[in-house]
């Protein structure tokens, strides 16, 4: 008996530029285990991808047309938490590269590379392989350690210390009393969106609804106490 064929890598591809992406779609799709099962421009439509195609692999740029990326990191893999995501970019900021890993990349390839490298990083990162630099991954590794033998910090502020900008954003406009469909027009993303980070943040602070959290942020100093 014939073993059968295996199913092939399911791809989500983001990136602002139209033509980058339809150069990525034809190098994966003349690949017979690689499938491009959805595009996005933006982080909004990132997520809204994530949802409905179920990636086994986001190939992510860290510069979406002056949108960060790493913002919406976390609420991408919450949308998609089986897909890996793998960086490809053509920023060069150390800084930014670390951010992106530890905030749960599992690799990180610039432009540059060649393509091979790039469909070879696809299938070691779909396998659970961490593809990163060597300079790159000592880094991390050093931080890691470093983090782990520093003195023990307060736990709530390690917590806080895990929410990136856009979603201090959507706490501020939780303690202000805003609803899901008002912190959309006000962050210019849609209600599904801000769903989305409110189960990151529920997640990150470990609280379980929106008084909760507007409770926490309160007493943790993130929104001014109402007058």
């Amino acid at each position: 008996m014939t073993t059968p064929p295996s199913l092939p890598i399911r791809v989500l591809l983001v990136d602002d530029h139209a033509v980058m992406r339809m150069g990525l779609r034809l190098l994966l799709e003349g690949q017979p285990d690689l499938l491009v099962v959805g595009e996005a421009a933006t982080g909004a439509e990132a997520l809204a991808a994530a949802t409905g195609v179920a990636p086994d692999v986001i190939v992510l740029d860290l510069d979406l047309g002056g949108e960060s990326a790493i913002d919406s990191l976390p609420a991408l893999r919450a949308a998609a938490p089986r897909a890996r995501v793998l960086i490809l970019t053509g920023v060069r900021d150390p800084d930014l590269h670390r951010q992106a890993v530890l905030c749960g990349a599992m690799g990180l390839i610039r432009k540059e590379t060649a393509a091979g490298v790039l469909l070879q990083a696809i299938r070691k990162v779909r396998a659970g392989e961490v593809w990163l630099e060597r300079t790159m991954m000592a880094t991390i590794l050093d931080e890691i350690q470093s983090a782990s033998t520093a003195a023990p910090r307060d736990p709530e502020a390690t917590k806080i210390a895990t929410l990136t900008a856009r979603e201090r954003e959507v706490v501020a406009l939780i303690g202000e009393g805003l609803k899901n469909r008002d912190i959309a027009r006000r962050l210019h993303i849609s209600e599904t969106t801000v769903r989305h980070y409110l189960t990151v943040i529920f997640a990150k602070l470990e609280v379980t609804d929106r008084l909760e959290l507007a409770v926490y942020a309160y007493r943790h100093g993130l929104v001014p106490l109402p007058q």
